[in-house]
């Protein structure tokens, strides 16, 4: 079976000259796919508990720059990191994680006063962390889509290490075809976000006191 990747070093830069005068013709890119992550999460699901009275600021978490991409990652074999070819996430890995866990934040219900790192407002807690995984990996003729998260909360005022987790997520893929291995992100980006807020609402109910 052809797999559809190819490693980040290669650089694919093709270019033919045509003389006619002083103009030259460059071949045309070739069209490349964007994907969003799935979700199969209601946006209208009912709130799972009590309103909880303190504030949140989701951010970004860091990531190596192969993560750091809006390339679908892949590890074919061994450490190789490689990419899909000719597809692209719509942002980069950790802005589609964050992103998710926003969305599941406010389809919970329990924490609603929610804000990210794209404004400047304070808020008892901030949860971000790092992104260790967000990939396919190949294991001989096994496929699956492993996110990995070092989830950390920190008090919002001076940046206090409150509380750390490790969520890790592996979604086995019966087809590697490059729609399916999307939504097989999608089906793990959505078992992460439940375990990721289920421990932040743990964890800030007893963390903060009013």
């Amino acid at each position: 079976m052809k797999r559809a990747y190819r490693p980040f070093g290669r650089l694919a830069l093709a270019a033919g000259f045509a003389l006619s005068g002083a103009c030259s013709i460059l071949p045309q890119a070739d069209p490349v796919d964007i994907y969003r992550l799935p979700t199969a999460q209601s946006a209208t699901a009912q709130p799972q508990g009590h309103a909880q009275p303190w504030s949140l600021r989701l951010t970004k978490p860091l990531a190596s720059d192969a993560l750091n991409s809006a390339r679908i990652a892949v590890i074919p074999q061994g450490d190789v990191i490689s990419s899909y070819k000719d597809a692209r996430w719509s942002d980069p890995a950790p802005v589609l994680l964050r992103n998710r866990l926003l969305d599941g934040f406010l389809a919970d219900g329990r924490v609603q006063l929610l804000g990210t790192d794209d404004s400047d407002v304070q808020t008892d807690l901030e949860l971000g962390g790092n992104l260790q995984a967000f990939q396919s990996e190949y294991q001989g003729k096994a496929v699956a889509v492993v996110i990995r998260l070092d989830a950390r909360l920190v008090r919002g005022y001076d940046q206090k290490i409150l509380a750390s987790q490790r969520f890790e997520v592996r979604q086995p893929l019966n087809d590697t075809k490059v729609p399916a291995v999307v939504a097989g992100f999608g089906q793990a980006g959505d078992a992460l976000n439940r375990q990721v807020v289920e421990w932040t609402v743990k964890q800030g109910s007893q963390l903060v006191r009013r």
